[in-house]
């Protein structure tokens, strides 16, 4: 990955960080890594452990290229094996309620703005 996409997906991380907070998610971890897989944002709000994919692009693209679209079978399959390690390491998360949901951040350099579409239970099966 290049140090800009680096510096992109930092940004996105930040952003989406900020608006789970602004919208009463409490964030439990970030940039949560095994061998596998890495998960970008744990939170909780409500009883509920939430893990968050972040999906970044520095401009538009059109919806052929939106950010989501960018969490493919194999991506998912590392996400979901991560969600369920971590769960599994939390021994006061055993039975509770939990979803995977996608952030996509889309960035305006120009305005200083950036488009956040927030997927809740994007990966279903996750259960």
């Amino acid at each position: 990955m290049s140090n800009d996409n680096k510096k992109i997906g930092f940004l996105g991380e930040n952003i989406a960080a900020k608006y789970l907070e602004s919208r009463g998610y409490r964030i439990l971890a970030r940039n949560y890594q095994k061998p596998w897989g890495e998960i970008d944002i744990i939170a909780e709000k409500e009883g509920v452990t939430i893990f968050c994919e972040v999906k970044t692009n520095s401009k538009e693209f059109g919806s052929s290229f939106s950010p989501e679209l960018r969490v493919s079978p194999k991506k998912a399959g590392h996400i979901i094996r991560t969600a369920r390690l971590f769960l599994n390491n939390q021994k006061q998360n055993n039975g509770k309620e939990w979803r995977i949901d996608i952030l996509s951040i889309t960035v305006n350099k120009l305005d200083s703005k950036a488009k956040v579409l927030h997927f809740k239970n994007a990966l279903a099966d996750s259960r």
